[in-house]
């Protein structure tokens, strides 16, 4: 794979107020993203996950080492338009990135601004809002619509510009269960189906599983950078840093930690099902019970 983001030894502090120490958000930072690559970037509130996302269409430019986008420096100037033409941003609050009262003319809002021409203007934004699966709203008020579609609505502006990238910081934190539901089917979508670059910065662990890499950040260090499987199965460094971990991976954990053999990678609810029900087997408890009973296997077999 083609590296398309490149932080090359970053550094970056916020200045507070005149006459105070500014303070680091990260130094030296080095991360790697694949084109084409669907990453998640984990950490708690101050860990620096947000001001990297940021560092990535050179909305913050770095104080010390470089960040490239597809090979071009985001500290040159003359290619701030082409980095982002590249590199969409959807942020966590979608009415702060809605400015119209029709829902096409939204999505059309930034291809106006770069003067596309009104045929094609009218096939991006069709074929946006398909994509995104609220074409049938496209005449509707952006406020009447629900958070989830109010999302999709900001997702489709960004993809109708044709990004090669997305970034998406915490675009699910606002949202009810049903509404995180259909943003992240639309972010595997436009990864699977179209081959687009995602970084993903969320604090939901269910989503971060979705992935094909995780990136955990503390105190602007990463602290693990694998997949999915292999980062959940951590649990206790996440735990030390403040963050849960899946369901399946918690349940796992309380196994190994009372002592019985459990792989550590498991991930989904199948897995997790196979691995306690080969468990039960051997401690020769049945395993239609053993499946009925997953919640509380822990109980059955202590």
């Amino acid at each position: 794979m083609n590296d398309f983001i490149k932080a090359q030894g970053i550094s970056f502090s916020y200045h507070v107020e005149e006459g105070q120490q500014p303070v680091s958000v990260f130094e030296d930072l080095d991360v790697t993203i694949h084109e084409g690559e669907l990453t998640a970037v984990l950490g708690h509130n101050g860990s620096g996950k947000s001001t990297f996302a940021k560092h990535l269409n050179a909305i913050l430019l770095p104080s010390g080492g470089k960040v490239y986008i597809d090979g071009m420096d985001t500290s040159d100037e003359e290619k701030l338009y082409d980095i982002r033409q590249k590199v969409g941003m959807v942020f966590q609050n979608p009415d702060n990135q809605i400015v119209a009262t029709v829902v096409e003319e939204d999505v059309a809002f930034g291809l106006e601004n770069i003067g596309v021409p009104p045929k094609e203007m009218r096939e991006r934004v069709d074929r946006a809002l398909m994509d995104v699966g609220i074409y049938e709203y496209k005449k509707h008020a952006p406020h009447r619509l629900s958070g989830g579609q109010k999302q999709r609505v900001a997702i489709a502006g960004i993809i109708a510009m044709r990004p090669k990238c997305i970034v998406l910081d915490e675009p699910t934190a606002m949202l009810d269960p049903r509404g995180r539901r259909e943003v992240m089917e639309t972010i595997q979508k436009l990864n699977r189906e179209y081959g687009i670059t995602i970084v993903l910065i969320t604090h939901y662990m269910d989503e971060a599983a979705l992935c094909d890499r995780i990136i955990v950040m503390d105190s602007g260090k990463i602290i693990l950078d694998d997949t999915p499987k292999k980062v959940f199965s951590n649990v206790r460094e996440l735990k030390t840093v403040g963050l849960d971990v899946p369901q399946t991976s918690e349940l796992i954990y309380e196994f190994l930690k009372e002592g019985y053999n459990l792989p550590k990678d498991v991930l989904t609810e199948d897995e997790c099902i196979k691995a306690i029900t080969t468990l039960f087997r051997r401690k020769g408890i049945k395993p239609a019970k053993a499946e009925q009973q997953t919640e509380d296997c822990s109980q059955e077999i202590v």
